[in-house]
């Protein structure tokens, strides 16, 4: 049950400060707040130095500047644990909070990183100078929040599969640059096969490098799968052949298989890596709908063996190794295929404590409506800039459920006519998150009911809306017979 808010004279009875009076005591010398964190330290990360303030008892000079090289972080803590710090707060800017982060972990200190928003909600600070000290005062009242950080395992799985997914936009650009290639030269390949990057379209360009120039030759290593006909391939394949142009191409193809070669290596190291990770167990509970008869099972989880990995997945079996280490299949959730799954893991790990509630979760990812309220009303909604990448992961998982057969798909398709493609694939990637997250926390499964459940409940949902409206002006509903 959703918590009711205090009122005005509530909120005077009790004593809670607003939100004016509250910066209004932070910028007077005596806050007259209860102090949570003693020996609080602020730092102000830059590129190359850092500044550093420590309460005014603490040194001579409370404020100090360091460098951002290994041997003045390691002064830096040597000069904290002497002035008889614990805790020390940081912003997260860019990348070069990390070093600085971990040598201060090493040497035993409490390390928070707190997102810069968090700060800019009370301002007043002007300066490098300034800022340390204001982190340092907020963080003494206990009045920041700290960023989530996931475990040093899980970061470490982080950054390759962040480098893998880099490698793979890259080869993607090399194959739109051998397609701009081949139709400076007339070669209309693209229209007669779907992707250059496939069998087909591999062993043609490899074979036009090679020095072939005949188009029934090239045709002839089609594969059995393309839908075109031999004299369309052809056709395609008369071209204006050009040596610069042919010498770009051989460009484009050296830089896609490079590209390659990394993504592979990446993968070898991502399989480690994940074999690293303890497994995990879910107790399960009752699932979260009874199955009913579904019309039509979805076309794409017909079966569940073993198949060849697809696309750009890794070449080790991903879906065994993410049952293993989050206990559960995920994949039983419409729309969520292996590579969002990872995304997830990759992000945050198994471990989905740090959010108390799904409203919570889905408020992080970026997923819940942002309300502007005064006095009560909501005057407007509010839009976040904040790239989060597990919440776009949703998003694509929920496109996907456009042409799904199943209950999501149908829920998703009735959302993107009430309410428009874009708030549509917000909502549905709200609905996968919150499943997911019910999945990983509480072991309950989902089960798909079909579409013909979904249509029906909508019918209900109208009917009985429809008898409401007529209920208002003493009126009733009479069936057509």
């Amino acid at each position: 049950m959703a918590k009711r808010k205090a009122s005005t004279f509530e909120r005077l009875r009790q004593g809670v400060m607003s939100r004016k009076e509250l910066q209004r005591r932070l910028y007077s010398a005596d806050p007259g707040l209860s102090v949570v964190h003693p020996n609080a330290a602020g730092i102000d990360i830059g590129n190359e130095s850092h500044y550093v303030a420590v309460p005014a008892d603490r040194d001579a000079n409370p404020v100090r500047e360091f460098g951002a090289w290994t041997a003045a972080l390691e002064e830096m803590a040597q000069w904290l644990k002497a002035c008889r710090i614990d805790t020390v707060v940081m912003q997260s800017t860019g990348v070069y909070w990390m070093a600085a982060y971990d040598i201060l972990r090493r040497h035993g200190l409490d390390v928070q990183l707190v997102d810069a928003r968090g700060t800019k909600n009370l301002p007043g600070r002007k300066s490098d100078v300034q800022e340390c000290q204001w982190l340092m005062k907020l963080h003494t009242y206990g009045l920041l929040r700290s960023c989530f950080l996931p475990p040093e395992q899980i970061r470490q799985v982080r950054t390759i599969w962040r480098l893998r997914q880099q490698y793979v936009g890259q080869a993607g650009s090399s194959v739109q640059h051998m397609q701009r290639a081949l139709i400076q030269m007339n070669i209309q390949l693209s229209n007669t096969i779907s992707d250059l990057s496939g069998v087909t379209g591999q062993a043609i360009v490899r074979a036009i490098l090679d020095g072939e120039r005949d188009a029934e030759r090239l045709a002839d290593l089609r594969d059995r799968r393309v839908k075109a006909s031999l004299p369309e391939i052809v056709n395609s394949l008369q071209g204006d052949w050009k040596d610069d142009i042919v010498f770009e191409l051989r460009q484009a193809v050296a830089c896609y298989d490079f590209f390659q070669q990394q993504i592979a290596t990446c993968d070898r190291q991502l399989q480690q890596y994940l074999a690293t990770l303890p497994a995990r167990e879910v107790a399960g509970v009752s699932p979260l709908a009874e199955p009913c008869a579904p019309k039509k099972a979805d076309k794409t989880r017909a079966t569940s063996r073993a198949r060849k990995p697809k696309g750009n997945q890794p070449a080790f079996d991903l879906e065994a190794e993410l049952q293993r280490i989050l206990g559960v299949n995920a994949k039983t959730i419409h729309g969520l295929d292996v590579m969002t799954i990872q995304t997830v893991l990759a992000e945050v790990g198994p471990d989905l404590s740090a959010w108390k509630t799904e409203a919570h979760w889905a408020s992080w990812l970026n997923l819940a409506p942002k309300r502007d309220v005064s006095g009560g009303k909501v005057i407007r909604h509010t839009r976040e800039h904040r790239t989060n990448r597990v919440g776009n992961a949703f998003r694509l998982a929920a496109q996907a459920l456009f042409r799904s057969d199943t209950y999501l798909g149908a829920k998703f398709r009735h959302l993107r006519a009430k309410l428009g493609a874009g708030k549509a694939v917000k909502a549905m990637a709200r609905t996968l998150a919150c499943l997911y997250y019910r999945l990983v926390t509480k072991g309950q499964t989902w089960v798909d009911r079909g579409t013909d459940e979904f249509e029906r409940k909508r019918q209900e949902r109208e009917l009985t809306s429809l008898q409401r409206k007529a209920r208002s002006p003493g009126m009733q509903l009479v069936p057509v017979p």
